[in-house]
């Protein structure tokens, strides 16, 4: 039994440090399993998954990686798996967005004096680029390596938190270079200013300013050569200058050397987000030395801690592989944004410091609140504790709760008010954060003008005639998620004037709901329906909704569910409709990118849509959502480089292949309510935390199987369709009994349905 065997490895690791107080390396790993064995880093690199592609730790300010010379949407990450041509090896990049930003400070080793400027397609010797083949490539959890063929240079990387760690291995050459580019990122932001200076014969500092989907971002760097250089220049674009330092916008150095066959030249290059200074601070604590092998030996096992946070057993149907690959991908970021002595950059630019949690970014708020961060909080509070301190000091720094925050910038992309989703989830699950200040930067986030709020406030909806950035339905009804959201925390804090006031406008979708047609539609400041109404169509940023169309946004309101099914006229009248999103075909013709994965209109490839399989136990019919579930987990996660029907989104795919892979989801946005569906796992157990765990058995699951017939939690009958989040973080054990046939008993009763 796994079980079994897992108490018997901790057991034996207590007592070991009992018997020693050092607690060495060695004891450490007798409690680890290989996990990172399973995980495919290129999943997700193909299709539209944007995923990103390289070495890494977990939640690390350091994403060191290949940058491609194509540019566009499928290399928002900076590569793609059908791409065959490498730029350089930056150290930042992002993962599964459909903006991309990033690509800064990179590196190229070169044999030669190659053209600094990008080149044309297809010929390499027009510019910087190398091609390359994937036979040459090896990627695992905090380590790749690629062949650059144009050069005949082996390229290998490893990271820890703030520091990107290289090892070249040239030819023979009296002109080997590495090649520093200021310029050029993942094509979508632009060069505003950039600073290389060489220190001495080893050593190169600088910085990078760009202004993009991020405004004003900033980063530091300082890089140390294990070769002395033998010279160092600088230029502007292909302009080269004289001296040892340069400030262009278009600013490039490049360190030459000699080499003999074979030779390896490392370069580390760390990282921070306030000053050269602290770049070499955060060098000095986390990288000392140039053991390249410890290096990616040590974050292959930072990468198995954080993935035996779920030990799982699988017959077959849970593939380990797309399972530990979406973990992996689900622990990218939020990431580091401070030194190692707790200095950040603020999102009001002014440096802070503050030593006692953990500054985050990338907070892809609108995507992870629905499963990303609900996920976080069962197997990694600590992260969602720093997450709920950086939202409140970003509230005090920039007036609201963060949107889409991404290097110290405010993006305001994507709609709704996600920031106080994710806030009422850490307070309702009790995470330690600043009461007081989350519940301040919450009311005040809720109520500022901006973004459609104002019509909102004055219409008690958003009239499609006034906000003129269409997506009035989806801004409409994301507030309404999130105004939900706060009422079930100032009701928690008996606070009733808050409570009745925002209980009451988290109602307002109904106003969007049209009864005869059964869709949430626009509707006008004199309160009519926005004609012509097609509900396959789905313009992007020319419709009331936000990257879907009428049949997706029909379900949007998880918060209340009971409430929408009484909008439909009642539990037959839904069924029939949500039958049918999975049945019905329709031209949705010119679309966003997001629209994929589909069954029918029921879009996987995008966020909103997420909880809609999960529904059905809410009308007594838990059985379709094991259906659904099954099929969603079969046919859109794969172990191939499209193996993910759309974007990554920072997580929330891969969270919901996790989730839904143990048997359940969190459908309302806060509070931890998770709905049971079909697990597809023999047995997981889940590391919460406090030496606690939860385990979880599917008992005769198979392909088969899919359908729950009862449930135990901790050894008795346990006849509900859903858990809450404290029976799992107080531990204990949950037993699905599976079977063939959908039940005639479990879930059929109304009270054993999901709460109001």
């Amino acid at each position: 039994m796994l079980i079994r065997k897992i108490q018997d490895i901790f057991i034996i690791f207590s007592l070991l440090s009992i018997l020693s107080s050092c607690n060495s390396r060695n004891e450490d790993v007798i409690s680890l399993q290989n996990l990172t064995q399973y995980v495919n880093p290129l999943i997700g690199t193909g299709g539209h998954g944007h995923v990103f592609l390289g070495a890494n730790v977990p939640y690390g300010l350091v994403q060191l990686g290949p940058t491609q010379f194509s540019q566009g949407w499928d290399w928002c990450s900076g590569y793609h798996y059908s791409d065959s041509t490498i730029i350089g090896f930056s150290h930042q990049h992002l993962s599964g967005t459909g903006i991309g930003d990033l690509g800064d400070i990179m590196f190229m080793p070169v044999v030669g004096n190659v053209r600094t400027t990008r080149g044309m397609l297809p010929d390499p010797q027009t510019g910087i680029y190398s091609y390359f083949t994937h036979n040459t490539e090896i990627a695992k959890p905090g380590y790749y390596s690629v062949l650059l063929e144009r050069f005949g240079i082996n390229v290998e990387l490893t990271a820890t938190n703030r520091v990107g760690f290289h090892k070249y291995t040239f030819p023979k050459s009296d002109d080997a270079r590495i090649i520093i580019n200021m310029e050029h990122g993942t094509g979508w932001d632009a060069p505003v200013e950039g600073f290389l200076q060489q220190e001495n014969d080893s050593v190169v500092s600088g910085y990078r300013k760009s202004s993009g989907w991020a405004k004003s971002q900033e980063i530091y760097f300082t890089a140390v050569f294990s070769k002395p250089m033998k010279s160092f220049i600088v230029s502007d674009s292909i302009f080269q200058k004289e001296g040892s330092s340069i400030i262009a916008r278009k600013a490039y150095g490049q360190a030459l050397f000699e080499t003999d066959k074979g030779e390896e030249v490392l370069v580390k290059a760390a990282l921070s987000p306030v000053s050269i200074e602290n770049a070499k601070m955060n060098m000095q604590e986390e990288l000392l030395g140039w053991d390249f092998q410890r290096t990616t030996a040590n974050a292959d096992k930072t990468w198995n801690e954080e993935l035996n946070k779920i030990i799982l057993e699988s017959n077959g149907i849970c593939n380990k592989r797309i399972f530990y690959s979406s973990l992996y991908h689900a622990m990218f970021f939020p990431c580091t944004y401070n030194d190692v002595n707790g200095d950040y950059r603020g999102a009001d630019g002014k440096v802070y410091n503050d030593s006692t949690y953990t500054n985050l970014t990338v907070l892809s708020l609108w995507d992870a609140y629905r499963a990303a961060f609900p996920l976080m909080t069962i197997i990694n509070p600590d992260i969602t504790r720093n997450l709920g301190n950086t939202m409140v000091n970003i509230y005090k720094q920039q007036g609201k709760l963060p949107v889409w925050h991404l290097m110290g910038n405010e993006t305001d992309c994507m709609v709704g008010n996600p920031g106080v989703c994710i806030m009422a989830d850490l307070l309702l699950k009790g995470i330690d954060i600043d009461k007081k200040a989350a519940y301040e930067a919450m009311k005040v986030s809720t109520m500022l003008d901006g973004r459609g709020m104002n019509w909102l406030k004055g219409y008690g909806y958003i009239p499609c005639d006034k906000e003129t950035s269409y997506e009035s339905v989806a801004k409409g009804l994301e507030f309404a998620i999130a105004d939900w959201s706060l009422a079930q925390v100032a009701k928690k804090t008996e606070n009733k004037e808050d409570y009745n006031y925002f209980i009451n406008r988290s109602k307002s979708y109904r106003h969007y709901f049209d009864k005869d047609l059964k869709f949430m539609r626009g509707i006008s400041s004199e309160g009519k329906f926005r004609e012509p109404f097609n509900p396959f169509r789905s313009i992007h940023m020319k419709d009331d909704y936000t990257e879907g169309n009428a049949w997706q946004y029909a379900w949007l309101v998880p918060q209340d569910v009971y409430g929408l099914i009484d909008l439909f006229g009642g539990q037959e009248h839904f069924v029939n409709k949500l039958d049918s999103l999975f049945i019905v075909k329709g031209d949705i013709g010119e679309h966003a990118n997001d629209i994929t994965g589909l069954i029918g209109q029921y879009a996987h490839g995008n966020e909103p849509g997420h909880h809609i399989a999960y529904l059905y136990p809410y009308v007594g019919q838990p059985w379709k959502t094991a259906e659904k579930v099954r099929e969603i987990l079969s046919d859109f996660y794969h172990n191939q480089p499209d193996g993910i029907c759309g974007n990554e989104d920072v997580g929330q795919m891969s969270a919901w292949y996790i989730l839904s892979s143990l048997g359940m989801y969190q459908v309302k946005p806060a509070g931890g309510e998770y709905i049971f569906g079909s697990p597809i796992i023999d047995e997981a157990i889940l590391n919460i935390g406090n030496n606690k765990k939860f385990i979880i058995k599917a008992i005769n699951n198979s392909k088969e199987n899919k359908y729950i017939q009862s449930v135990r939690l901790n050894g008795r009958s346990y006849s509900k369709t859903y858990i809450k989040h404290t029976d799992i973080t107080a531990g204990g054990i949950l037993e699905f009994e599976m079977g063939k046939t959908p039940s005639k008993v479990y879930g059929i009763d109304t009270k054993n349905r999901p709460e109001r």
